[in-house]
């Protein structure tokens, strides 16, 4: 694979952007001059890092890179700090996420990369913060992606969680204060591309949103929010959502490696790839 550590000024967050980028293998047999000007615009997965995190964690600490060789994919890893991957306009001079995904970073890929900008050839996913961008930005724009896996993150009953105590025993977090000082409340925070809950159960034409893929381990701190999300789903009978746990296993690593190469497989089923072989 190649890989690209790319940095450039972002008009939205206000300051250097750093985003990893894997792109496919040429294969030996193929010229250089053949492959690097050829006109094939790839599959691509836009993956999200989780609290603490930045592009490179995915690289570090998970084998995506011979996940995304055998599917022949491109994938994008941006740093977004812990902004949960919506707009904080009152973050320095302004560190708005949620309008630099769509507005400045999808466009410059599909631009100056082979990467396809089809909708049934995008895919987004991430873990724990990256599993709620991932919910909050695929539900917002379904018409941009063909599928969303949100590993280790459900989508949020913010009702019966008014708040955010939804791990056992915790009251109101600072981040979950500063999240409702962000927005404006609790009213417009109900009303914004966080509360994916909402805005996923409250449409009537769910066929509109792409299948969505929850991951988890059953000893996850989100495992009760898991579980009422997964019971709301059975209890509507509703399709198009897939199910994963892991038996004995935390909010961990070892959980977002299989997440991301199971659901690599529903991006492009059977595809081995046709990068070389070690």
């Amino acid at each position: 694979m190649a890989l690209v550590m790319f940095d450039f000024e972002s008009d939205y967050l206000n300051q250097n952007e750093q985003v990893t980028i894997i792109l496919p293998d040429k294969p030996r047999e193929v010229p250089a001059a053949e492959f690097y000007t050829g006109q094939k615009k790839y599959k691509v997965l836009w993956l999200l890092h989780g609290t603490y995190g930045d592009s490179t964690d995915w690289l570090r600490r998970t084998r995506i890179e011979l996940y995304a060789s055998e599917k022949d994919m491109i994938v994008v890893m941006p740093a977004a700090m812990n902004s949960d991957y919506v707009n904080w306009p009152s973050f320095g001079m302004g560190y708005n996420f949620y309008d630099f995904f769509f507005k400045e970073l999808m466009p410059l890929v599909q631009g100056w990369f082979p990467a396809s900008a089809k909708p049934e050839d995008n895919f987004i996913a991430g873990l724990s913060m990256g599993g709620e961008g991932a919910a909050a930005l695929g539900l917002t724009h379904p018409e941009l992606f063909a599928a969303i896996g949100c590993f280790s993150f459900p989508l949020i009953n913010y009702h019966t969680h008014p708040e955010g105590d939804y791990v056992e025993g915790q009251a109101m977090s600072e981040r979950f204060v500063n999240e409702l000082k962000n927005v404006g409340g609790m009213e417009a925070f109900l009303k914004s591309p966080y509360n994916t809950w909402d805005i996923y159960f409250n449409e009537k034409d769910k066929s509109k949103f792409p299948p969505l893929y929850f991951y988890i381990g059953t000893d996850d701190f989100l495992w009760k929010a898991y579980a009422e999300f997964k019971a709301e789903v059975e209890k509507q009978q509703l399709s198009g959502i897939t199910f994963q746990e892991y038996e004995g296993y935390h909010h961990e690593w070892r959980v977002w490696d299989m997440a991301v190469q199971d659901f690599l497989e529903h991006c492009d089923p059977g595809h081995t790839g046709a990068g070389n072989r070690y």
